[in-house]
């Protein structure tokens, strides 16, 4: 089987850009559409995927490792070989954000991005409403690492890219990336609050220099 490849913003990033149409339970082609999103995971070293990033424009998530503790050891090399191939292999059909609380900052990277990587800042917890592949309804909290990862797919099925609300954006081949991540780590600001106050506050803190001192929570 040929390995697959997600768009990116050099092959068509107009098709990124795109708003996902809500998926239909009785779609057959959906079982079809989600092996794509579990091969791609399974070949490559991501943390989840939105399946607009592989061709198919339909509210699909793919998580396949939001846990922080792995990705430190994966970003050193010290993972083991269970750990290299950890796959939580959880699909969320039409998923929705109910809520968001706390804020998060984290260098982010993507797939479609190429070696852009942005400084983005997300909730601590949100409530999200979802299907799961047997059609059932959810309403499930994520929260911390697991938040982050999810807000960064959910915003691929709105057509945003990280890079559309980073405070910052540098340009680091994967390797580089790795390294940096070792000293800029995933970091919680505060686990409560509003979190379109908190990061407005965050945004007035920094314009005086006063950013470095937050409090953590």
């Amino acid at each position: 089987m040929e390995k697959l490849k997600a768009i990116t913003i050099a092959d068509n990033e107009t098709f990124l850009r795109q708003i996902s149409i809500p998926v239909d339970l009785n779609d057959k082609q959906l079982s079809k559409d989600i092996s794509v999103l579990e091969q791609f995971c399974k070949e490559n070293d991501v943390m989840a995927m939105a399946a607009v990033q592989l061709g198919i424009p339909k509210r699909l998530v793919y998580l396949k490792n939001t846990n922080l503790e792995i990705i430190n050891k994966m970003q050193s090399d010290s993972e083991t070989e269970e750990e290299k191939n950890y796959n939580e292999a959880r699909v969320l059909i039409n998923p929705v954000i109910k809520s968001r609380e706390g804020l998060t900052d984290y260098w982010e990277a993507c797939a479609s991005c190429l070696d852009n990587m942005g400084h983005v800042k997300r909730p601590y917890r949100i409530v999200v409403e979802y299907l799961d592949l047997e059609g059932n309804h959810h309403n499930d909290i994520f929260e911390g690492f697991e938040a982050t990862v999810l807000s960064h797919e959910m915003d691929h099925l709105d057509g945003v890219l990280h890079m559309d609300i980073a405070d910052e954006v540098l340009v680091m081949a994967r390797e580089e990336r790795k390294k940096f991540r070792q000293t800029h780590g995933y970091n919680i600001v505060s686990k409560i609050g509003d979190f379109e106050s908190l990061k407005k506050d965050s945004v007035v803190l920094k314009k005086t220099k006063k950013y470095g001192n937050t409090k953590k929570l």
